[in-house]
């Protein structure tokens, strides 16, 4: 356990199981700002420290094109069509229609799940949750962007190392026990605040398939991720993690596993971890985001931090957004 976990400030994620009625197992109420989740992990002076990240200058984008996922995973979502006009010779303008805010690389907001045993995150009302509300929408982390010292772990270079590829056409579960391999193997040490990115290599990989390969993956709605456990959500609060980020479709992996312990708390979502993460701990994730290049760069300095900006769109009420960020090496 992160000596984190016995800062004195927050309880542990066991306290948090012990807190009464609609509370347990959340964070509600803890923190200063009600709307802003885990990134109030991420102090002023974690802010400043980060800075000791930057030691070359390099700056690598993390955003994949708006349309770079088409088709998709998600069976609703689709590519947006970018339209260029003129009003004269001299000028030039463009727009977008059907533009999903989380058709590639983005993050989810607090607003995106509602967990089906008490509701929305902080307990919200329903009804505050619709267009032209603000309560926990994506605008609260465009006003203050997330900003901090980010974690690389390499479980795609590490599993390759170890002579066993990750097995994305089967849409293999990954548990905490290869997270905290990495971790060591890795010799990196988490701290309160950190945004934690893993490189699973699953985006790749999608985006390197024929066209109906990828249409065959949509239906069957099969993919990578993390394995759904209390024991990994109980881990990622008590390392006291700002944001959870992976380049893959959902974090975690598709469909839940038949041992999801939140099959019968998150019905809708048949088991994901999405409710108890966003709905109860307020923790962003970052999804299909683009980290083949810094893994690639990281692996080859040994240097596995970097300072990471996250400046999502200020749309009042959005549930998600384009995550909008960079890692400064």
């Amino acid at each position: 356990m992160s000596p984190a976990a016995e800062d004195g400030h927050y309880p542990t994620f066991a306290g948090l199981l012990e807190r009464e009625g609609a509370l347990a197992g959340t964070s509600w109420g803890l923190f200063p700002d009600a709307t802003r989740g885990t990134p109030s992990f991420i102090t002023p002076q974690a802010v400043l420290e980060a800075r000791n990240c930057i030691r070359t200058g390099r700056a690598f984008g993390l955003d994949y094109p708006a349309d770079a996922f088409d088709p998709g995973m998600s069976l609703k979502r689709g590519a947006p069509r970018h339209t260029i006009y003129s009003s004269h010779p001299a000028h030039r303008d463009d727009f977008l229609d059907g533009y999903y805010l989380q058709g590639s690389t983005q993050i989810d907001g607090l607003r995106h799940r509602r967990a089906d045993d008490v509701g929305f995150y902080n307990g919200t009302p329903d009804h505050r949750i619709s267009e032209g509300t603000p309560d926990l929408g994506i605008q609260e982390w465009a006003d203050t962007p997330i900003a901090g010292r980010g974690v690389l772990l390499d479980l795609a270079g590490y599993r390759a190392g170890q002579g066993a590829p990750i097995d994305h056409a089967a849409g293999e579960p990954l548990g905490l026990d290869l997270i905290e391999a990495v971790l060591d193997a890795q010799s990196v040490t988490l701290q309160q605040g950190d945004i934690l990115m893993l490189h699973i290599g699953w985006c790749e990989w999608f985006l390197g398939l024929p066209q109906e390969d990828k249409q065959r993956m949509r239906e069957g709605r099969r993919t990578t991720g993390v394995a759904q456990s209390e024991e990994f959500v109980g881990w990622a609060w008590d390392h006291r993690l700002a944001l959870l980020a992976a380049d893959n479709f959902a974090f975690e992996c598709l469909p839940a596993l038949p041992s999801s312990p939140y099959r019968d708390s998150a019905p809708n979502d048949h088991g994901m971890m999405h409710q108890q993460l966003l709905a109860k701990l307020g923790m962003p994730l970052g999804e299909l985001w683009r980290l083949g290049p810094l893994a690639r760069h990281m692996r080859s300095t040994g240097q596995w931090d970097a300072f990471i900006t996250i400046k999502p769109l200020n749309i009042t009420g959005g549930t998600g957004s384009p995550a909008n960020a960079t890692a400064l090496m």
